[in-house]
């Protein structure tokens, strides 16, 4: 648009040069032939009526000065020469005394005489002017119109990535997605969101059967253990065993280990499975269930000789599953009592948001086993001489993270804290 801009421009202001000199040249040679026809009398009258009867439709209105060599004028409507070379035949841009630009030429007509003819060009810069604020005109609605149809197709852009992102956001966070599948060619985007698309249907598919398959297997295996079980209680019934230490009866507590193992992965395979998912939630009064479970805790909490302090604020509410809650709540108080040695405290607390803080003033989880602690089968040093699976906080996590809350371990002076709440 500049190039444009300035070959146009440089193109007119040389055809207005061109036209104003020829004009100015044309005038002076007309005048230079009625010198030499007529005399220095003839010329004198001529000028004079000439500046009367000279056409103005082309708006260079037109100055005249007879002078004699030393610049003694003696006819026109100018009193001054202007720095112009008569004896040259000198012509350029000059300005009149009164400020007026005019392009003139001079030429010698005699031993003691000289002519200058002049034309003003105020109109042609007019032009000029004219002509660069239509250029800028245009060029700043081709900017304008330019930059609305890039933001424009820069927003739509950024909406269709948007919605590409956010499916493939939501299914490394464990949420449901998906991606809608344009069904022409389109452009880049349109088959980055088909592949994408195309992925994770087929992700969702894997994970669909996986379930299956755990459940399949869980179910495979739980049942006849199950049945085992029965019939270990039914020899026990024949055989009893003196105290309870015997063959059968331990062999009857592995199996129920074993089976409540298979319960815990179904319950954290099944909540990372329903994450995103609002199925099956309701409104919980969040204060009363916690007050509730504070309640039924505080026997076995003095059992094992310790103290229980609550801090629930009345009136928290979420959208949640009732008993997954329960269980959430309960596998952090339950590794609370079992790892607090007697005569320690653990503290329940409730606020809005809702966030739900357990913590203890026992020996806490050792720094090197912070990072690992929410997975499955992971147990820190001070943990392995108690009975488990190592599955009660994956199982917490999970049940968190199906609510759209999030479990982490808060950083504390002393023993272990638990903090639930929202994701960021």
């Amino acid at each position: 648009m500049t190039l444009l801009f300035a070959a146009s421009y440089a193109t007119v202001e040389r055809s207005t040069h061109e036209a104003l000199a020829a004009t100015v040249t044309t005038d002076l040679a007309g005048l230079i032939d009625i010198h030499a026809s007529g005399g220095e009398a003839e010329l004198l009258r001529r000028v004079a009526d000439r500046r009367d009867v000279v056409n103005l439709e082309d708006g260079r209105r037109p100055h005249y000065l007879v002078a004699r060599t030393n610049g003694r004028p003696i006819g026109g409507d100018l009193h001054v020469w202007p720095p112009l070379s008569a004896a040259l035949s000198a012509e350029g841009y000059v300005t009149l005394p009164d400020r007026t630009p005019v392009y003139a030429r001079a030429a010698r007509l005699g031993p003691d005489l000289q002519l200058l003819v002049a034309r003003e060009y105020a109109q042609d810069r007019a032009t000029l002017k004219r002509l660069a604020q239509i250029f800028l005109g245009v060029g700043a609605a081709i900017i304008i119109a330019v930059a609305l149809i890039a933001v424009l197709t820069a927003r739509g852009l950024a909406k269709r990535i948007d919605r590409i992102q956010e499916g493939l956001r939501n299914a490394a966070e464990g949420y449901p997605a998906a991606l809608e599948s344009p069904s022409g060619p389109g452009d880049e985007i349109d088959e980055l969101a088909r592949q994408g698309g195309r992925l994770l249907a087929r992700q969702a598919n894997l994970v669909r059967l996986q379930k299956n398959m755990s459940d399949h297997v869980a179910h495979e295996i739980r049942t006849p253990l199950m049945h085992l079980d029965g019939r270990l209680a039914a020899a026990l019934q024949e055989r009893p065993e003196p105290g309870g230490t015997g063959a059968l009866t331990r062999s009857r507590g592995d199996i129920r280990s074993i089976v409540a193992m298979l319960d815990s992965l179904l319950d954290i395979a099944s909540n990372e499975g329903r994450r995103g998912d609002l199925a099956g939630l309701a409104e919980l009064d969040l204060s009363a269930l916690l007050g509730d479970l504070a309640a039924l805790y505080e026997g076995s909490v003095e059992e094992a000789g310790l103290t229980l302090e609550t801090a629930i604020e009345p009136g928290v509410t979420m959208l949640g599953e009732r008993m997954q809650i329960v269980r959430l709540v309960s596998n952090l108080l339950d590794n609370a009592i079992k790892y607090v040695p007697a005569g320690g405290t653990v503290s329940l607390k409730l606020s809005q948001g809702p966030r739900i803080m357990v913590a203890d003033d026992g020996p806490g989880i050792p720094f090197e086993d912070r990072g690992r602690i929410f997975e499955r089968f992971a147990r820190s040093a001070g943990q392995v001489s108690q009975p488990g699976h190592g599955l009660g906080l994956a199982l917490a996590r999970a049940i968190a993270q199906r609510h759209g809350l999030v479990l982490r371990l808060a950083d504390s002076p002393r023993g272990a804290c638990f903090m639930v709440e929202p994701e960021a």
